[in-house]
């Protein structure tokens, strides 16, 4: 249990059953009447984002969210397979949970799985990865100087938007949170 006062960005806070990530919040204080908390919870299994306010001083259930450092081994099926770094148990991750940024996942690759209960909440990726290009068409010599992009198909099945002098076989850095074609590996 903790208190509104002692409320934090990042926290994770158990309300009405389900598990929530603290965004943001802010103390009012009215001229009239009792202060309250106004906060912007995001649940962390559907990504919904809740405007809640609670009243000063409430006590609210925090949720245990244990992050592991797992490594990525193998997809099978509709689940992803993870490796505990430290104990070497293997984890079965839905899909759903891994969401977009299974499209840059390579095997091997070091993940933060975060876990509640036994349950995997959420997957943290790399901020960044290199994956090699296996499909794109030629920049044609004309389009050059406009700087414009191509799509462009990577090794794990996943298409971003490339500048044009990127070739097939080349290896490129690529922003796991957005899809971002970084620069050249």
């Amino acid at each position: 249990m903790v208190s509104t006062n002692q409320f934090k960005n990042g926290m994770h806070v158990e309300v009405d059953g389900t598990v929530f990530k603290l965004v943001e919040f802010q103390h009012v204080k009215p001229g009239k009447g009792g202060a309250f908390v106004r906060t912007m919870l995001k649940s962390v299994l559907s990504g919904k984002v809740v405007d809640r306010t609670f009243n000063a001083g409430t006590k609210v259930d925090t949720a245990t969210v244990d992050k592991r450092g797992m490594s990525y081994l193998y997809r099978e099926g509709d689940e992803f397979v993870f490796m505990d770094s430290d104990t070497y148990e293997q984890v079965h991750v839905p899909a759903g949970t891994v969401g977009d940024g299974a499209g840059y996942l390579l095997e091997n690759t070091d993940v933060v799985v975060a876990v509640h209960e036994g349950t995997p909440l959420y997957v943290e990726l790399p901020t960044s990865v290199e994956l090699a290009v296996t499909q794109t068409d030629p920049g044609l010599q004309g389009d050059r100087s406009t700087g414009g992009t191509k799509p462009a198909t990577l090794e794990t099945g996943a298409t971003i938007q490339v500048p044009l002098f990127v070739t097939t076989g080349e290896k490129v850095k690529v922003d796991t949170r957005d899809g971002r074609y970084l620069g050249r590996a």
